[in-house]
């Protein structure tokens, strides 16, 4: 459906990249209250033994892990996901046994930076008028993938954007000059605000006067590195040091709509273009090409991850007013993103609509993060 949805709390951080090296599972502060204990320090403990374990809702991130675990290629998880979907309808006290019964747990080094992400839903039309002056656009004809190493040689064996100009290729135009551009045949039109948090996000709903719901989903992007608002937006005094999530944001930039707005935004060179499709109510697709499940699935960096690898978030001490104080729970590993870099930095899907993205604005949080390794033991529902 998309090259990959980013996260809504990406425009208020700078990620923090860590090394992809496990070590036992020593807690790196004092375990919350209603977690099962303190993690054991065997380089591979039992997952009984998270931080937070006692107060999953198993079953529903059994569900989660039923539904996307065969996007795995380990042959330890896909022998695990065949048990699984062997007994698809376990309660919680099943689901649970069959956790601890199947995976070990191996805290990987280091800490970094949970974010979130959702499915907006936002007002649209069919012509420009009013607030709705930001088009969106389909994949231009003359955008080609060329490998990197045409432009750098560091970047070769990576698809970059490329169009050619003057007889030659050349990388393809930053924000700043492709909204400069005109469009002969928009898909729809947005107010800007909204239609930049749509290119953040990746992906989302779409509302027409008339009833139409419609799915919009990336087609290409412009290649440019993405760039967070939050941080400048803050220095130059926009934003408090506590509210760069994205509701606040969102509502700077409505209120400054218009030239100030637009620098603002055009702060971040990189250009997201869409198809369009009827919406089905289907959940959105990551990058491992199956429906998110909301709350137990993650974008992590694939050159430290696998995808449909079975992960423990363990996150505290949000940044960001109005944050819920903990996050704990198993999420697959379904999504990747290009602002999330490195093996402890992870941002978590939070299902569609306003409620889902009030919270996800909220979420940035300080992250330890537990690989679960698959068990080769039996099991029986």
């Amino acid at each position: 459906m998309r090259l990959r949805v980013w996260g809504a709390a990406l425009l208020a951080l700078v990620s923090a990249a860590c090394a992809a090296v496990e070590r036992p599972l020593a807690p790196s502060r004092p375990p919350p209250e209603g977690s099962s204990g303190t993690p054991p320090s065997s380089p591979s403990a039992s997952v009984a033994r998270l931080p937070g374990w006692n107060d999953e809702d198993h079953a529903s991130a059994y569900a989660a892990f039923v539904s996307g675990c065969g996007v795995a290629a380990d042959p330890a998880m896909v022998e695990v996901c065949r048990r699984a979907r062997a007994a698809p309808n376990l309660d919680r006290r099943g689901a649970r046994r069959f956790f601890e019964t199947n995976f070990h747990a191996r805290r990987i080094e280091g800490e970094g930076v949970l974010t979130a992400y959702f499915v907006p839903e936002y007002p649209a039309r069919d012509r420009p008028g009013g607030d709705f002056t930001g088009p969106v656009r389909g994949k231009p004809a003359d955008l080609v993938m060329v490998d990197g190493g045409v432009f750098d040689r560091a970047r070769a064996g990576r698809p970059v954007a490329a169009r050619r100009g003057g007889g030659r290729l050349q990388p393809y135009p930053d924000r700043s000059e492709i909204e400069a551009s005109p469009v002969a045949r928009p898909l729809a039109w947005m107010r800007p605000e909204e239609l930049f948090l749509l290119q953040v996000q990746g992906s989302g709903v779409l509302d027409f006067p008339d009833g139409r719901r419609i799915r919009a989903a990336v087609a290409a992007t412009n290649g440019r590195t993405f760039v967070a608002i939050a941080n400048p937006m803050r220095e130059r005094g926009l934003l408090a040091p506590d509210a760069t999530g994205a509701d606040t944001i969102r509502q700077w930039l409505a209120a400054n709509r218009g030239p100030a707005a637009d620098a603002i935004m055009r702060l971040n060179p990189r250009y997201v273009f869409f198809t369009l499709a009827p919406y089905d109510g289907s959940p959105p697709l990551g990058a491992a090409k199956v429906g998110l499940p909301a709350g137990h699935a993650v974008a992590v960096d694939p050159g430290a991850h696998q995808m449909g690898e079975l992960l423990w978030v363990d996150a505290s001490r949000p940044s960001l007013a109005g944050a819920k104080p903990v996050y704990q729970r198993l999420a697959l590993a379904l999504d990747v993103g290009g602002a999330i870099k490195g093996a402890v930095r992870s941002d978590l899907y939070l299902g569609q609509g306003d409620a889902a993205g009030a919270e996800a604005g909220r979420v940035r949080h300080v992250l330890r993060l537990y690989r679960l390794v698959p068990d080769t033991r039996p099991f029986a529902p």
